[in-house]
């Protein structure tokens, strides 16, 4: 099992901002070219996104759905990798002061990735997740912030 952290210099709902939006996907996970939406609406309990991931030269296609959603504080996918299994990834979003605490644990469920999962694979992880944590934070930190609603409404008569 591969369990990393990353604090973010926003607050939980930037970071959630980035997690529902199924287009920004694959700039934030390592190894995915490219995601599109497949089913359902992102990041809803049972929506889907496609993805492409580039191994040795081949294009692998790949889905996760969304088994737990609950804005701004989790989000728990399941990849299917095809042939390779399939895996858990939650991302606990907790607020911490002014900033964000996100924990990334990952492990395999089911087929090649669970029969040949083992302490080299979970070091492998380590260094996935740090790169996915550093984009998914560079993401969050470079999106401006939006002006919060009673900042909005301000001046408009409301």
């Amino acid at each position: 099992m591969a369990v990393r952290h990353r604090l973010i210099a926003r607050p939980p709902a930037a970071v959630w901002d980035i997690l529902s939006d199924p287009v920004r996907y694959a700039a934030w996970v390592v190894g995915t070219r490219e995601s599109a939406p497949a089913e359902g609406e992102w990041p809803e309990v049972g929506a889907a996104l496609s993805y492409t991931v580039r191994l040795g030269g081949k294009d692998l296609h790949g889905r996760t759905t969304v088994r737990r959603c609950e804005p701004p504080r989790a989000l728990e996918l399941e990849a299917d990798s095809g042939p390779l299994g399939t895996a858990r990834i939650a991302l606990d979003i907790r607020p911490w002061g002014e900033e964000t605490l996100v924990i990334m644990d990952e492990h395999p469920l089911r087929g090649l990735g669970g029969t040949l999962h083992n302490a080299v694979l979970d070091a492998l992880q380590q260094l996935r997740h740090r790169g996915m944590l550093n984009r998914l934070a560079h993401l969050v930190e470079e999106t401006e912030p939006t002006a919060p609603q009673d900042a909005r409404s301000a001046g408009h008569g409301g």
